[in-house]
């Protein structure tokens, strides 16, 4: 066991695939000579070259543009969007192209393309800078679409997401990266579309991802003070969704709650709490309940904490539901 920083746990992932893969490569803006805005790829173009880790001009689009025509040519891109809200003009090349082309050729074009995204609030910065995109990926058939909250995950997760052929969009959770955790660099039984029990219960269910893992993690442990037994889930992966984790949690606790730093409306955890109600219903003691950010863009840094889910909504969200 080596403990590391998110941080520290991606460059490391990253660091292996360039080894491991020659075909592999890193491309997005700043990664080179600057080792990327969060340092995530930092060292990386001096021990590999700035062939195999290339800056790239500001335009999303074209980075995405060209690692799909790299992928094409049998390459194995890993593009960084530098921050979450950047990702914008690259959509049409995401849902469009790098989604579609796949099956568009009948299976026989495979697009081995991750493209990281930190995403998500907490530490200050502006709108385009806070976001929470991940529910337009998820909605797009052809992406996959993952998260990892902590090192460990990080350092396997990045790792297999750039194993496999298909396309992954893999959101990094910003306010995350400086945290530390043991991470076993040797093995890992970690599977990419698994969700992952963070802390089992039987009062209730939390269901997170990415930055909120750990507010949920932290509810459960402030709930049992007062005598109430949280199950925590991490879902990991939002497309597709490892489903029966929860449903079998759901049907042990009878109530669930969502919690995500998106805005509510159309989110993943309205997908989720469907899901949930079509197939636990006969188990359900209330109905599943949602905490995340609001329907509003995203506020100054002063108005942050109000915006994002904290312990005491969660809380608050567990007393509504154990009302019922």
């Amino acid at each position: 066991m080596t403990t590391m920083s998110m941080i520290k746990a991606l460059n490391e992932g990253l660091r292996r695939v360039l080894e491991d893969q020659p075909k592999s490569l890193v491309m997005g803006e700043d990664v080179g000579r600057l080792g990327g805005v969060f340092r995530v790829t930092d060292g990386l173009q001096k021990d590999f070259g700035s062939d195999r880790i290339i800056d790239t001009p500001l335009a999303e689009s074209g980075i995405i543009g060209t690692a799909i025509g790299l992928a094409l040519r049998g390459y194995r891109p890993i593009c960084e969007i530098q921050f979450d809200g950047f990702v914008y003009p690259a959509f049409d090349q995401l849902v469009s192209q790098l989604a579609k082309i796949p099956n568009r050729s009948g299976g026989r074009v495979r697009l081995p393309v991750v493209v990281r995204i930190p995403f998500g609030g907490g530490i200050g910065a502006i709108e385009h800078h806070s976001e929470s995109p991940e529910a337009y990926f998820a909605h797009t058939a052809g992406l996959k679409v993952v998260t990892c909250s902590n090192p460990a995950d990080a350092y396997w997760m990045i790792q297999q997401a750039a194993a496999g052929d298909d396309p992954v969009i893999f959101f990094e959770p910003k306010r995350r990266y400086h945290s530390k955790g043991e991470v076993d660099t040797e093995s890992s039984e970690l599977d990419l579309y698994r969700a992952r029990t963070v802390r089992e219960g039987r009062t209730a269910t939390l269901i997170a991802y990415g930055p909120t893992v750990d507010v949920a993690a932290n509810a459960a442990a402030a709930a049992a003070e007062e005598g109430l037994d949280l199950e925590v889930i991490d879902l990991r992966a939002l497309s597709p969704i490892d489903w029966e984790p929860l449903f079998a949690s759901v049907r042990k606790t009878g109530r669930a709650v969502v919690v995500h730093e998106a805005p509510g409306n159309i989110g993943l955890g309205a997908e989720v709490a469907a899901r949930i109600s079509e197939e636990c219903f006969y188990s359900l003691e209330s109905p599943v309940l949602r905490v995340t950010g609001y329907d509003v863009p995203y506020p100054a840094s002063r108005l942050e904490d109000d915006y994002l889910p904290n312990l005491d909504r969660v809380l608050d969200a567990v007393d509504r539901s154990l009302e019922y």
